[in-house]
């Protein structure tokens, strides 16, 4: 079975973590996709970042989180902002 860290972006701690919220394989992270899994994330670390959300997506699509089209990391962007614990 493969491990969350055979994913792209994703080491040992944000593995744990993506554990702790539920999310045990790289299935599961898909599944869920990287906005959802970085809310979840956020319910155990409220400083979880933007670059934890570019890792999130990069993992999703197979790739290093700087290859991440621009585009997508404007929306990333935006929904980090716009779900920013209060």
């Amino acid at each position: 079975m493969a491990k969350l860290t055979d994913l792209p972006n994703i080491g040992a701690h944000a593995a744990e973590q993506l554990s702790q919220v539920g999310i045990e394989t790289p299935e599961d992270l898909l599944a869920l996709g990287a906005e959802q899994a970085w809310l979840k994330m956020q319910t155990i670390d409220p400083g979880v970042c933007l670059l934890q959300l570019y890792a999130l997506e990069g993992a999703v699509q197979g790739i290093p989180k700087k290859e991440i089209d621009p585009a997508r990391k404007c929306e990333l962007k935006e929904f980090m902002d716009a779900n920013q614990p209060a």
